[in-house]
């Protein structure tokens, strides 16, 4: 089990990202390290804010310990409750400032459990989606495909499931409605072996730049008008709802003490909400409920 290796991908791969993102937009991500109080770790947040593509984008490394397992990961896991633990992870969130640009997430994570007898447990998650306000078939078929390209040498099995779980996972519940149109999920992932698990995480985490960057390359400069601003404002309001509500990784870092900061750095920076709004029948903005929220094979 070398988790070491793991760090030095994760930290790779954020740098690889800001770099392609800071080419395309033009302007600088901040870079923030930062460490937890009582040598329980730290990470480094990259933050661009008001750039000329990118409204508001986080790449975000962080490598955090504890004492004690927060509720939230031994829902599924009461036998480690009360175990110290260690988790790793590269999580990214961008917000487009164009609303035909969707906006997309990726993370990839390992998180250790040391148990009092010696033995370690051990589950890679991750993943990556695809939100966008105005639908477009062909970007998201592009998507889809490329994250089953991630998958496919690891057998042809996973990508289906794991296509099913972001479709499953990535739903808000209070809405009954999906938040985007998908990608793939995957979480508790520790079989057939450390090496294989890894594996897959590292195909999921370097497919992300060539599924979003041709679609973002392609919408960032499409012409939009008040109406457009105004409902991709409106529907940020879900994201931030289903990070607040329903996310695993940011109910897990607010009770395990983490930087707030950083745990919130996937927040858009400006959203609407209004009471009980419908899209007209007709209008593209409906279209992306009817054809785009829905699930369906997109290949």
């Amino acid at each position: 089990m070398n988790s070491t290796a793991v760090k030095t991908y994760l930290l790779n791969l954020q740098q690889r990202i800001v770099e392609r993102f800071e080419q395309l937009d033009g302007k600088p991500f901040l870079r923030d390290e930062w460490s937890r109080e009582g040598s329980k770790g730290g990470g480094i947040s990259c933050i661009l804010e008001q750039g000329n593509v990118i409204e508001r984008g986080g790449v975000a490394f962080s490598h955090v310990r504890g004492d004690n397992m927060p509720a939230s990961a031994t829902a599924h896991r009461p036998e480690l409750a009360g175990c110290s633990w260690e988790a790793m992870g590269m999580s990214l969130v961008m917000h487009p400032r164009n609303p035909y640009a969707p906006t997309s997430h990726a993370n990839v994570r390992l998180f250790m459990a040391h148990k009092a007898d010696g033995e370690t447990a051990f589950w890679f998650g991750g993943g990556t989606d695809l939100t966008p306000y105005y639908g477009f078939e062909e970007d998201v078929v592009h998507f889809h495909r490329t994250c089953k390209n991630a998958l496919t040498p690891f057998g042809a099995e996973l990508h289906p499931k794991f296509k099913k779980w972001c479709d499953e996972y990535f739903f808000l519940k209070h809405r009954n409605e999906a938040r985007g149109t998908g990608g793939i999920f995957f979480d508790d992932l520790s079989e057939p072996d450390f090496s294989t698990c890894f594996a897959i995480t590292q195909s999921v985490g370097d497919h992300y730049l060539d599924a979003y960057l041709p679609i973002l390359e392609k919408r960032k400069d499409t012409p939009y008008g008040e109406r457009e601003r105004d409902f991709q404002l409106y529907r940020r309001g879900r994201y931030v709802e289903f990070n607040l509500v329903v996310d695993r990784g940011t109910i897990f870092g607010l009770q395990s003490n983490g930087r707030t900061e950083s745990i919130l750095l996937s927040m858009p920076p400006l959203v609407k909400w209004r009471y009980d709004w419908h899209p007209e029948p007709g209008t593209p903005e409906a279209e992306l409920y009817e054809k785009f929220l829905v699930v369906k094979d997109w290949i």
